[in-house]
C-alpha cells in the first residue's frame, strides 16, 4: 500500500505573503498527522519564499512520523540537512525566476556536482532522493550516483490536456517505476498530483509514497486539512 507525504509549502506561502506568524505550517503538519499522513514534506528554498530555516528545526523536533526535505544540492543545503538530519532529502532543481519545480534534476550533466552532496549526506546517515523526470538513462544515473531513492516528476502527466497525451505521459511513469525497482531503488512521485488524477498513477502499483501539497492545501481552505488529508490518504491507499 502506497503511503502519503503531504507538503505543507503553501502553508507558509500564505503566511509569508503578509509577513505574520500565521498560518504555522507547523501546526499545519501536526493536523496532517493526525489525519493519517505517512510523512511531511518541506522544501527549504535558497531564496526562502515560503518555509524558513527555524520551520524546518522546529519540524524536525515535532513530525512523528518520517520528514522529507526538499533542496538543491548546494553547500549550504548539504551543511543545514546534515545539522538537523531529517530523514529524507530529496534533491531536486531550483532557479529563482520558477513559480514552482518545474522538472526533474538532469542527474547525467550535473553529476560531477551531485557526487558529493549525495556522498555526504548518505555518510550523515540520511536517506538520499533524486527528483527525476520519468526517463531511464536519469534513473540509471541516479543508481550510478549512489542515490536510494528516485522521486518521478509527474507534472507532464498531471498537465496532459487530452487522453492521448496522458496515455503516453502515465506509460513513461510506469516504465520509469519498472526501471527504478529493477535497479534496486525505492520509488516516490510527485508535483501536481490532484483528487482527480491521483488514481491512475496509484493503480500503477510500485510507487512507494506520493509526494503532494498545493492541492491537498489548497482543499485544506475549504474544508480543513485534517478531512483534506484523509480524503486524499484514502485515494493514494487505493480506497
Amino acid at each position: 500500500m502506497a503511503k502519503l507525504g503531504v507538503n505543507i509549502d503553501h502553508v507558509a506561502t500564505v503566511r509569508q505573503a503578509r509577513g505574520v506568524a500565521e498560518p504555522d505550517p507547523v501546526t499545519a503538519a501536526a493536523l496532517a498527522e493526525l489525519a493519517g499522513a505517512d510523512g511531511i514534506t518541506v522544501h527549504l528554498r535558497e531564496d526562502r519564499r515560503h518555509i524558513q530555516d527555524r520551520d524546518v528545526e522546529l519540524l524536525r523536533r515535532t513530525v512523528g512520523t518520517r520528514l522529507n526535505l526538499e533542496m538543491a544540492a548546494t553547500d549550504e543545503m548539504v551543511g543545514i540537512a546534515l545539522k538537523l538530519l531529517p530523514d529524507c532529502v530529496t534533491l531536486v532543481p531550483e532557479k529563482r525566476e520558477e513559480l514552482t519545480t518545474e522538472g526533474g534534476l538532469d542527474v547525467i550533466r550535473y553529476r560531477s556536482s551531485l557526487k558529493d552532496p549525495v556522498e555526504l549526506l548518505r555518510q550523515g546517515g540520511i536517506t538520499v532522493s533524486l527528483f527525476v523526470d520519468p526517463d531511464l538513462e536519469q534513473i540509471k544515473a541516479a543508481r550510478r550516483l549512489g542515490a536510494d531513492y528516485i522521486e518521478i516528476h509527474t507534472g507532464a502527466y498531471c498537465e496532459a490536456r487530452d487522453p492521448g497525451s496522458r496515455r503516453i505521459e502515465l506509460e513513461k511513469i510506469d516504465n520509469a517505476v519498472r526501471a527504478g525497482r529493477k535497479l534496486g531503488l525505492g520509488v516516490n512521485a510527485g508535483h501536481g498530483l490532484n483528487y482527480q488524477n491521483v488514481r491512475e498513477v496509484v493503480a500503477l502499483g510500485g510507487i512507494e509514497e506520493f509526494n503532494i501539497g498545493h492541492s491537498i492545501v489548497s482543499r485544506a481552505v475549504l474544508v480543513g486539512m485534517e478531512r483534506a488529508v484523509r480524503e486524499m490518504a484514502a485515494l493514494v491507499r487505493g480506497g
